[in-house]
């Protein structure tokens, strides 16, 4: 899909996160889209496999295997995004899991995929995630072939103000649409559940 086709704008609630607290959009376990572009082909895929790994600068780590055509975009531009899905998401992340581009070239379409633009980088953002992380690739050629295993420093990272407000989740006072996803196998997944509170 050319980046000219992201006919989504800016989500509503759509709002900057500290680059020092963008971890925490990954800290609670949650299943992640994948989503990439170059020379006019953009693509966004499921990944359970996602997690943060450093501080400064911050960094997070995602497991793409070597059939995903969206592998060849992240490895081609240099660049990819995390978003985090909702409930309101979990059959459009089974689909974007199952079905691959290079069998279905008009994937993003055929599932209504709504795309709009990175406000820093132009990457392929997908609306109605509760919080996205936009991150330039680290090439790690042994890990990337031997592992999978991809590592981006995370250049801009915004959350839904509903849900991750003043650097935390708020998921005790958000809309239950509004809870993220846990992927388990076989198309089940677990939404965020509730807080439980320890002093420190």
């Amino acid at each position: 899909m050319p980046s000219s086709d992201f006919s989504a704008s800016l989500p509503e609630h759509f709002a900057p996160v500290a680059l020092d607290k963008c971890y925490r959009l990954l800290n609670h376990g949650p299943t992640v889209l994948v989503s990439a572009q170059h020379d006019g082909h953009a693509n966004v895929m499921a990944a359970a496999w996602a997690c943060a790994l450093d501080f400064h600068p911050p960094k997070v780590t995602v497991v793409i295997d070597k059939a995903a055509f969206t592998r060849g975009l992240i490895e081609q531009s240099g660049r990819f995004a995390l978003q985090l899905p909702t409930v309101p998401q979990a059959a459009l992340t089974v689909a974007l899991g199952s079905t691959s581009a290079h069998q279905m070239p008009d994937k993003l379409q055929q599932h209504a995929v709504p795309l709009f633009a990175s406000p820093l980088h132009g990457t392929p953002l997908v609306a109605g995630c509760a919080a996205w992380l936009e991150c330039r690739l680290i090439p790690e050629s042994h890990n990337q072939q031997a592992y999978d295993l991809f590592i981006g420093e995370v250049e801009g990272a915004w959350a839904d103000v509903r849900v991750f407000a003043n650097g935390h989740w708020q998921f005790e006072h958000a809309p239950d649409a509004l809870r993220t996803l846990h992927y388990v196998a076989g198309g089940h997944f677990y939404a965020t559940g509730a807080v439980v509170e320890v002093e420190n």
